[in-house]
């Protein structure tokens, strides 16, 4: 089959991979595959994890990241990018100068700087280049409160009134589109805010009650870049990634997957019922 004649658009993950299949590379693969998007990978950094954490990190020289996204851009026809791990400075910097070169119509920046197990994934010093070089690059950054103040050098809000600011702030520094996740407020509900030129748009959602969480910001960052083009604008790419990731946790504790906190289910909808 000849994919440029295809309906499915091509979804490209610049992430790290993650050895136990629960998030980073693996997880927005899965993501892409299930949202009806083909799926194309440049890996950033190895890491030796699973579902009780990480255990080891290695980077490959930022050369061979530019070598990876030539590859891709000059053969394939990418739709949207998705951003994940970037690990360093260098690598910051590498990913940033090939998404000047090839211009790809959408990009979702994930802004990750901690696992869920509490290691980090992007050196201090990249945290600058990431707010410099790749915040006006994207047209979409979806940053938990602890990744929206590191970014703004200030404390992580405490209320939805706090996310708004920090969302308006993190959209002055470049970002066209800005989606704050809630998930660490001490709430009964998950709140989401999208903040964009055009406005403010509330998402909110119940906490689901599952033990596998791991690869939930992989997982809806990777939904919102295989979503994107087929959708008209942010506020409906946001709504139908939310309701996909909602499902994946709902299904989550049907996976015996290690004896951590294990992965959402990314194939939810597809997969026979136990």
């Amino acid at each position: 089959m000849d994919l440029r004649q295809s309906s499915a658009p091509i979804a490209l993950t610049i992430a790290g991979s993650d050895s136990s299949g629960g998030a980073g590379i693996q997880a927005d693969l899965k993501t892409f595959c299930a949202l009806g998007a083909y799926g194309a990978s440049v890996i950033t950094a190895l890491t030796a994890q699973n579902t009780q954490g990480v255990t080891g990190i290695h980077t490959p020289p930022a050369s061979f990241v530019t070598a990876q996204m030539d590859a891709v851009f000059q053969d394939l026809e990418v739709d949207a990018v998705k951003l994940g791990m970037l690990a360093n400075a260098d690598v910051v910097r590498a990913v940033a100068a090939g998404l000047r070169r090839y211009k790809p119509r959408f990009v979702v920046l994930d802004t990750v700087m901690i696992s869920k197990s509490g290691h980090a994934l992007l050196q201090p010093d990249a945290v600058a280049a990431l707010r410099d070089e790749l915040l006006p690059l994207a047209d979409l950054i979806t940053p938990n409160l602890p990744e929206a103040a590191a970014l703004l050098g200030v404390a992580p809000a405490t209320d939805e009134a706090g996310m708004e600011r920090q969302a308006q702030a993190l959209r002055s520094l470049g970002a066209r589109h800005v989606l704050v996740k809630g998930g660490h407020l001490a709430s009964d509900l998950s709140p989401d805010w999208l903040v964009s030129a055009s406005g403010v748009e509330r998402f909110n959602a119940p906490r689901i009650a599952a033990h596998n969480t791991h690869g939930t910001g992989c997982t809806l960052s990777a939904a919102l870049a295989a979503l994107r083009a087929r959708r008209e604008d942010w506020s409906s790419t946001v709504r139908d990634a939310k309701a996909y990731l909602s499902g994946a946790l709902a299904a989550s504790d049907a996976l015996r997957v290690g004896h951590g906190i294990g992965p959402v289910h990314h194939f939810h909808a597809i997969w026979p019922k136990p």
